[in-house]
């Protein structure tokens, strides 16, 4: 039995559980996003906004952001800013999130498996053991009723 929303303003278990995902997902972009930043700031030495000493100071500066840019995770895609830098010898380029890079490795290695071991032919448990790992709790029952629902 599902709770229901009582009125009184407070949300019910069911409805906290279906934000669950959205909340992890957006702690791992803020956190994806600080950590670009910090790059950055190691980089030109000095935090954003502070000025460049007169003497000796490293070079470059920042330049705000490039385009929003996805990055598919296992837990899913985040959208995150990369930082511009300029004045430097050489170009900037980021160790955590390469020029051209778009999704973890994990995911990259599952896409080809996903199709090759029989997903377009709906052997859901192999694919969801893949996505959500070998402790995913899936029941023969819960994966006849996804393949009731897969198009024929």
């Amino acid at each position: 039995m599902q709770e229901q929303n009582t009125g009184t303003g407070a949300p019910s278990s069911q409805e906290w559980w279906d934000q669950l995902e959205a909340f992890a997902r957006s702690h791992i972009q803020r956190w994806f996003q600080a950590l670009l930043e910090e790059e950055v700031t190691a980089r030109l030495g000095r935090p954003k906004s502070a000025r460049r000493a007169a003497v000796d100071a490293a070079e470059g500066y920042r330049n705000g952001y490039g385009r929003p840019r996805r990055l598919t995770m296992s837990c899913g895609t985040i959208r995150v800013r990369r930082p511009q830098v300029r004045g430097l010898a050489e170009r900037f380029v980021s160790r955590v999130l390469p020029l051209f890079k778009r999704r973890t490795k994990a995911v990259g290695e599952l896409l080809p498996q996903l199709y090759w071991h029989g997903l377009a032919h709906g052997d859901f448990e192999l694919a969801l053991r893949g996505l959500l790992g070998e402790g995913a709790p899936l029941s023969a029952a819960y994966l006849q009723r996804l393949k009731a629902q897969w198009p024929q």
